[in-house]
């Protein structure tokens, strides 16, 4: 056997152990929980309730709860937050739809957040659902709700807007689905094939009749802003796109995101966006 002919066997080799060793980490490499997580008042939401969310595959999850004002007759927020972290890393931007006068329901994942279980792309969806059930035993109808998405947690919300008539769905930094992502990422793997957890967001937005408001950052190197454009354009009708010229990942909310959100939900109540 030649020289080079050894040498290709062992690159095909190396290369088929590397993949094999993605293929069976890959839930390792995509999910980044923070395995803590301090009261809410220790985070700086005063007022909020710790509440326990039960799964349909028997999993009690912590959360956190602050119902809506009742003379304000607003919406509750379900929020869904992106990976890495926990809730406790998003209090600093809730505090604005209290103050409006907003509900808002901080989902802690399976897994994140001192919580039992692994995160999995069904799993996720699990635990969306018993925030969802939640809610209705507190009397909250999902017409009442505005799921809230941010990066990995988008997925989640847009699943949960083809099951429930929520009142509008919002995605921040959003992915068309996790495998594109990914297969932008990992280009000489072939990802589409192994990738267990996929979170098709493309696939489903169609399906769903609540008005859509999209965020995403120009300059977004963890997921490019040509997803958000592209789940934009595949949006039913109303939907709003709100693109930040200096925006990346993680820091929308210093560029006012927060802010699009309020002016979005304001304009749905007094009817500007039907």
């Amino acid at each position: 056997m030649g020289f080079g002919l050894r040498a290709a066997l062992y690159v095909i080799a190396a290369y088929a152990l590397f993949t094999a060793a993605v293929y069976l980490a890959q839930r390792r490499m995509m999910y980044f929980p923070a395995t803590y997580l301090p009261t809410p008042q220790d985070a700086g939401l005063k007022g909020a309730e710790t509440v326990t969310l039960r799964t349909a595959d028997g999993l009690q999850l912590v959360a956190w709860y602050v119902a809506a004002k009742p003379a304000a007759d607003l919406s509750t927020i379900v929020y869904f937050h992106g990976n890495a972290g926990n809730i406790a890393g998003r209090t600093f931007r809730i505090r604005q739809y209290l103050d409006a006068g907003y509900g808002v329901l901080l989902v802690e994942y399976r897994g994140y957040g001192g919580n039992p279980g692994k995160p999995t792309e069904q799993g996720l969806y699990d635990d969306g659902r018993a925030a969802m059930a939640f809610l209705e035993q507190r009397g909250v109808a999902a017409a009442d709700t505005v799921l809230f998405g941010e990066s990995l947690g988008s997925g989640v919300a847009v699943q949960l807007a083809t099951e429930y008539e929520t009142s509008a769905l919002v995605l921040e930094a959003p992915y068309t689905s996790t495998v594109d992502v990914a297969a932008e990422a990992y280009w000489f793997l072939p990802v589409r094939s192994m990738m267990k957890d996929r979170f098709d967001s493309l696939g489903k937005i169609s399906k769903i009749s609540a008005p859509v408001l999209v965020l995403h950052g120009e300059h977004d190197r963890t997921i490019p802003v040509a997803h958000g454009r592209k789940l934009l354009s595949a949006a039913n009708e109303p939907r709003r796109g709100v693109f930040f010229d200096h925006g990346g990942h993680n820091d929308l909310p210093n560029h006012g995101s927060d802010a699009q959100v309020l002016r979005f939900l304001a304009d749905l109540v007094s009817g500007k966006i039907e």
